[in-house]
């Protein structure tokens, strides 16, 4: 996943027209640290990504990254703990045993 992500913001620097140079100076990395994402290399920093997709203008979908309303697994496990959890019926005074 992190190779094809990675492809991705190649792809979108090079259909902006920017050379690695340029937006390694504009996110004050180095140009290996940005090769390296460009490769999916996982050592590069969440911070270097989320910059980059600032930049391109792509943060926002950020927003969508294990959003849990697109969660069905997630979802499904949470209705069956729910499903599981017993609901007693409140106790009487004279139900205790002391």
């Amino acid at each position: 996943m992190l190779k094809h992500l990675g492809e991705n913001i190649k792809r979108a620097r090079m259909r902006r027209g920017m050379k690695q140079a340029d937006l390694a100076e504009r996110l004050s990395v180095s140009r290996p640290t940005l090769r390296k994402l460009e490769c999916g290399d996982p050592t590069v920093s969440v911070a270097v990504l989320v910059q980059v997709l600032d930049v391109f203008g792509l943060a926002d979908q950020l927003a969508h990254i294990a959003d849990p309303d697109t969660d069905a697994l997630g979802k499904a496990l949470e209705q069956t703990i729910l499903q599981r959890t017993r609901v007693d019926s409140p106790r009487r005074k004279d139900d205790l045993d002391f």
